[in-house]
């Protein structure tokens, strides 16, 4: 087992309960591990909900956290992905003032180059919106921010593992 802290990608399949959420992030908590990232969505699998978390720690540690996690009864599996074994993005939105999109050359090249793309355009400001890895919209944002940004707020990390996962058909045999 590595000793060294790495990035690694949870992924908890739930039954979708209220109060999940918090007994999930107190589980982080009570260890004082900051959570890096959050997304909850719908899974592959009807009525059950998936949670994508980021984390930066030892294996050994994550490990008993995904122990911890499965211990709740609304969880139905939970997985540990290091970066290698996942396909994953993050989603960017900026609101930047629509005079600089007309009179700033240099925005319409940042916009082309980064591969971004304009939401909604009105007298008052743009929207632009970014998908990709985090280092690529935290670029994005240090060349935006020299222009003024209005507004940002991004995504928590959304994953796919290269491997096919067994919850599938597990949940196929729990049915």
């Amino acid at each position: 087992m590595s000793t060294g802290i790495k990035s690694y990608t949870i992924s908890v399949y739930t039954e979708n309960n209220i109060g999940l959420l918090n007994r999930i992030s107190a589980i982080f908590q009570r260890r004082h591990i900051n959570i890096e990232s959050l997304n909850i969505s719908a899974s592959e699998i009807e009525g059950v909900s998936r949670f994508t978390i980021v984390v930066d720690m030892t294996e050994e540690k994550v490990r008993k956290i995904i122990g911890q996690i499965e211990k709740q009864i609304e969880v139905i599996k939970a997985y540990c992905h290091t970066e290698e074994e996942i396909i994953y993005q993050q989603t960017a939105m900026f609101k930047i003032k629509s005079e600089l999109l007309f009179e700033e050359r240099q925005i319409q090249n940042i916009i082309k180059e980064s591969n971004s793309r304009i939401v909604t355009v009105n007298k008052e400001f743009f929207v632009l919106e970014k998908s990709g890895r985090q280092n690529e919209i935290e670029l994005l944002h240090r060349e935006l921010s020299a222009f003024g940004i209005l507004q940002f707020t991004r995504s928590g990390r959304i994953a796919v593992t290269k491997e096919r996962m067994e919850i599938s058909q597990m949940l196929v045999a729990f049915n």
